[in-house]
């Protein structure tokens, strides 16, 4: 018995001592090639009353409730929500905007945890269109440096950008 306890004990050590070695910071990015201009794509990036079209996380709940302040588009403007458990709570704000080139914002979770992270969208002239770099990067806590022991963030949040980025590539294609 007292064998079993003790490797109890030395089991969740281990995970904690492996959980603080991981990095205390992330970056998540996709990439796509969009035959369409730059000025068109970053035209659905600078403004948030675009997302809704093309943001993957605005139809996974149909009674988001969404607000907008500041200008309608480019640095200052900003976009909250308070959606349902896949969606959460939280606001962004683009901090700055470099037409057709790239696009960041800061972007806060409120629920179902809390989080500040900074986006980013590169965007760069490819083969008759539009190359779009999209990535999250921010501050890993302990706890979210736990998690990621046993749920890989990257594909989590990596199929969401995929998707984004689909999304957006049919909305400019058209």
């Amino acid at each position: 018995m007292m064998w079993i306890l003790l490797i109890i004990v030395l089991l969740i050590a281990a995970v904690l001592i492996y959980g603080a070695m991981q990095p205390s910071s992330f970056s998540i990015f996709r990439e796509a090639n969009l035959k369409a201009s730059p000025a068109e794509v970053f035209k659905q990036l600078n403004d948030f009353h675009h997302w809704a079209a093309w943001s993957p996380w605005e139809k996974m709940d149909p009674n988001l409730q969404r607000s907008f302040t500041g200008p309608t588009a480019g640095v200052g403007a900003k976009y909250a929500w308070v959606g349902n458990k896949k969606v959460g709570e939280g606001n962004m704000e683009i901090t700055e905007s470099e037409p057709s080139r790239r696009m960041q914002l800061d972007l806060h979770f409120l629920k179902p945890f809390q989080a500040d992270n900074v986006t980013e969208f590169s965007l760069s002239p490819a083969d008759g269109g539009t190359h779009v770099k999209w990535e999250m990067r921010g501050h890993t806590p302990f706890m979210l440096r736990l998690m990621k022991i046993f749920m890989d963030m990257d594909k989590m949040v990596g199929k969401d950008f995929e998707a984004g980025l689909t999304n957006l590539k049919s909305i400019v294609e058209r």
